[in-house]
């Protein structure tokens, strides 16, 4: 299991919903970054750099 955020309370669980208020909880890890492989988000870091 990973840790899991709401977005609304900013509470940490390991829950699909939210303890408290019942709204769904999103991954509360970072996406992974690798400079020699190409990711899912590895357009979006190289616009950034520009």
């Amino acid at each position: 299991m990973r840790m899991r955020k709401c977005p609304k309370c900013g509470r940490y669980t390991l829950k699909e919903k939210c303890p408290t208020d019942g709204s769904a909880t999103v991954s509360a890890h970072p996406p992974r970054f690798s400079l020699g492989k190409e990711t899912k988000y590895g357009k979006y870091r190289r616009a950034a750099q520009e």
